[in-house]
C-alpha cells in the first residue's frame, strides 16, 4: 500500500525545507535506506532517506521547491498503485475506476508532445525572488545549444546571474525578449532537436492548462543552472516596424528598463526611438541601432507641454517595497540616538593607514565595533518568531550599499572574527560586486543584524528600517567638526550621530542602551578593537 513521505523536521529550529536534489525521480524503484534527496534546512543541507520500499509515485516538491515541515514531498508504493486521493488529501485507497496515478498521469499528459523538447522556464535565483528579467541573451533561435552554454543573464532583485543549460539541442522558441519580465516558473525557452515538429508542440499545449505547466517545471536555486519541463506556445517574432517619435499625448514612454538604462548610458532621448518590441515597447535592439536624429528632440515638444516619464519596476525594487513595508508594519520600531567622539578614531585610523597596502575606511571601524559589541549583547543579535526569540551567537553583520535600483546587503559572515583589514578588503569587494549585480545569493544571506552608512553623502542624522528578521538595524552620520566640551573647556573636536532602530519585540530600551554604550567603549578607544 503506498504511504505518504512529509517534509522532515531535521532540525529544532526548522520550520521548512527547500528540496536541493533528488537523487530518484518518479519510476524509480526505491530500497530502504536509498538516498531519496538532499533537504536545506536553516541550518545545513542534509540526505534524506527512505524508511520505505517501493516504486517512487509521486514527486510533490520539486528542486528548489520550498515548503513547511510535515507537507506532501513523496508517495511510495506498489507500480501503477491508484495515488489520486492522496494527492488530493485523502489518504484513503481510491477507487480502481478512479483517476490514473500521477505517474501516469503525467505520462498522458505528454505523450503527444514531440520527443527531444525540453522547456525551461524562469528560475527562482534567490529566497526572495518572484520574477526575473532577461538582462541579455547569449544564444538566439537556432542556434546550437550544449549541455553548460550560458543561455543568457537574468536580473533578479539582488544581483544579474548568468543562466546556464542542462540541455543539448537547438534553441527552438524564446519566451522573453531582452528587457521583458515575468514571475518564476514562466516559459523562458524551448530546446529540442533541430527537426521538432513545432505545429504538434503547439497542439500538445493547446490542452494543456496553467497548471499543468507549472507542474512540470523543475526550479532550481543555483545562481547558474537552468529548469525544464514545462512547455508553452512559441509567440511570433516581433514584427519590424517603422521609424516614428514614441511619444503619445501622455507623454508616457513604453520601454523595458535594460532599455532605460542603455539609454540613458548612451544619453539617447527615449523620446526619438522607435520601439520594435510587443506593443511598440522600446527593448534593448532599439537603443542598440538608434541613430540619433540631425534636429533635436525639443523641435518636436512645444513649450508648456506636461509630460512625465513612467518607470517601470525593477524586480529588487518590487522586493525592496515588499520587505520594508511588510518589517515597518509588522515590527514595533523604536529609535535610540547617540553622538560619539571621533577624535581618537580619526588619530587611530591615520595611524593604521600607514601600514603598507592597508586603508581602512571609519566605516570599517563601525563595523568591527559593532561585531563585538554584538558578541557581548545577544539580544540585539537576534530574531522574532511567534512562538520564540532565536538569539545568535554568531555574528554575521550586513552592509548596506546602494546599487543603481535601490539597495543591496551583502553579509560579512562571523564578522567578529575579522580584522580591520579584512573588512575593509571584504566591503570594498562587496560594494564594487554589488553595484556591478554579482554577488551571489549566499553572500546576501544570513544577517543577523545591518549597519546602513549615508556619512559619505553628508548625511548628519537618520533612521532606517529593521531589515527583518534581524532585531536591529544602525544608521550611521557623517563626522562633523564643532565646538565640544572637553574637561571643562570649549574646543573644536570631531563628533559622529548614530542612531539604533530596534525591534521592541525582542530588544527593550534598557538592552539597546547597553549595547550603544559598549559601542561607544570601542569606538572612542578604538585600540581596543586590536586587542579584543
Amino acid at each position: 500500500m503506498a504511504e505518504l513521505i512529509n517534509m522532515p523536521r531535521l532540525s529544532d529550529t526548522m520550520e521548512e525545507g527547500t528540496v536541493a536534489k533528488w537523487y530518484k525521480k518518479v519510476g524509480d524503484s526505491v530500497i530502504e535506506g536509498d538516498i531519496l534527496a538532499e533537504i536545506e534546512t536553516d541550518k545545513a543541507t542534509m540526505e534524506f532517506e527512505s524508511f520505505q520500499e517501493g516504486e517512487l509515485l509521486y514527486i510533490g516538491i520539486q528542486e528548489g521547491g520550498t515548503a513547511p515541515v510535515d507537507s506532501l514531498l513523496a508517495i511510495i508504493g506498489e507500480k501503477g498503485e491508484d495515488i489520486s486521493k492522496m494527492i488530493a488529501g485523502d489518504e484513503s485507497p481510491a477507487d480502481e475506476k478512479e483517476v490514473k496515478t500521477e505517474a501516469v498521469a503525467e505520462e498522458t499528459a505528454t505523450v503527444t508532445m514531440p520527443s527531444g523538447v525540453e522547456v525551461i522556464t524562469m528560475p527562482r535565483l534567490s529566497d526572495t525572488m518572484e520574477e526575473g528579467t532577461v538582462a541579455k541573451w547569449n544564444i538566439k533561435v537556432g542556434d546550437t545549444v550544449a549541455e553548460g552554454d550560458i543561455l543568457a543573464e537574468i536580473e533578479t532583485d539582488k544581483a544579474t546571474m548568468e543562466f546556464e543549460s542542462f540541455y543539448t539541442g537547438t534553441l527552438l522558441h524564446i519566451g522573453l525578449e531582452e528587457g521583458q519580465s515575468a514571475p518564476v516558473d514562466a516559459i523562458l525557452a524551448v530546446i529540442g532537436d533541430k527537426d521538432t515538429d513545432k505545429e504538434a508542440v503547439k497542439a500538445a499545449l493547446s490542452s494543456m492548462s496553467e497548471a499543468d505547466v507549472k507542474s512540470q517545471a523543475i526550479k532550481e536555486t543555483a545562481p547558474v543552472v537552468s529548469t525544464p519541463e514545462a512547455v508553452a506556445v512559441p509567440k511570433p517574432a516581433p514584427v519590424a516596424q517603422a521609424p516614428k517619435v514614441n511619444l503619445n499625448t501622455s507623454g508616457r514612454i513604453l520601454a523595458s528598463p535594460l532599455a532605460k538604462k542603455l539609454a540613458e548610458e548612451k544619453g539617447i532621448n527615449l523620446n526619438n526611438v522607435a520601439g520594435s518590441g510587443e506593443g511598440a515597447r522600446i527593448i534593448k535592439r532599439d537603443i542598440e541601432n538608434f541613430n540619433a536624429p540631425a534636429a533635436s528632440v525639443q523641435s518636436f515638444v512645444p513649450a508648456g507641454v506636461e509630460g512625465v516619464t513612467e518607470i517601470e519596476n525593477s524586480s529588487m525594487r518590487k522586493v525592496i517595497a515588499k520587505r520594508l513595508s511588510a518589517s515597518k508594519f509588522s515590527a514595533p520600531h523604536y529609535y535610540l540616538g547617540v553622538e560619539f567622539d571621533m577624535d581618537n578614531a580619526i588619530a587611530f585610523r591615520q595611524q593604521y593607514n600607514t601600514i603598507p597596502e592597508t586603508k581602512i575606511s571609519f566605516n570599517d571601524i563601525i563595523v568591527k565595533a559593532a561585531a563585538l559589541a554584538l558578541k557581548q549583547h545577544p539580544q540585539v543579535n537576534s530574531q522574532w518568531f511567534d512562538d520564540k526569540i532565536i538569539q545568535n551567537h554568531h555574528v554575521h553583520v550586513g552592509v548596506a550599499v546602494a546599487v543603481e535600483d535601490g539597495l543591496i546587503v551583502p553579509v560579512l559572515k562571523f564578522t567578529d572574527e575579522m580584522d580591520l583589514r579584512q573588512i575593509g578588503v571584504t566591503v570594498k569587494d562587496f560594494a564594487g560586486r554589488a553595484r556591478a549585480k554579482k554577488l551571489t545569493p549566499t553572500e546576501i544571506e544570513g544577517s543577523t543584524f545591518t549597519i546602513s552608512n549615508l556619512g559619505m553623502f553628508g548625511i548628519q542624522e537618520f533612521t532606517s528600517i529593521i531589515n527583518q528578521p534581524n532585531s536591529a538595524i544602525l544608521s550611521v552620520g557623517a563626522i562633523v567638526k564643532k565646538p565640544v566640551v572637553k574637561e571643562g573647556h570649549i574646543v573644536v573636536g570631531n563628533t559622529m550621530k548614530l542612531t539604533l532602530a530596534c525591534d521592541h519585540r525582542t530588544v527593550d530600551g534598557a538592552t539597546g542602551s547597553l549595547f550603544l554604550q559598549t559601542l561607544k567603549s570601542y569606538i572612542e578607544n578604538p585600540i581596543t578593537l586590536l586587542v579584543s
